[in-house]
């Protein structure tokens, strides 16, 4: 209980108030829809906000592949780890066989 309240009060701190025009329909379906949900209009339409333009990062299809001229354009070139650099760092060893190594 006292976590929720936390939550919510840390929440509510960075808020700026901020006013919309909207056809009296839509708000009505919006209150309607918030209620359902047991929120606020606000919270409601705030967690719709949040979700439609939440960022991401943009994702590749598995089975590309960078051209020649973009792999060109490295910064700097890894040195293959020693074996004895790879058995004492397994997260190292995993990352290297799975990214790398296979390239």
């Amino acid at each position: 209980m006292c976590y929720t309240f936390a939550k919510s009060v840390i929440q509510m701190e960075a808020r700026i108030q901020t006013a919309f025009r909207l056809r009296p329909e839509l708000l009505s379906r919006l209150k309607h829809q918030a209620e359902k949900q047991n929120k606020s209009v606000n919270a409601y339409v705030e967690d719709i906000l949040s979700r439609e333009t939440r960022l991401g990062w943009p994702k590749l299809p598995k089975d590309y592949t960078a051209s020649p001229e973009i792999l060109s354009m490295h910064c700097f070139k890894l040195n293959e780890p020693t074996a004895e650099e790879l058995a004492a760092d397994p997260k190292l060893a995993y990352l290297w066989n799975k990214y790398v190594k296979k390239a």
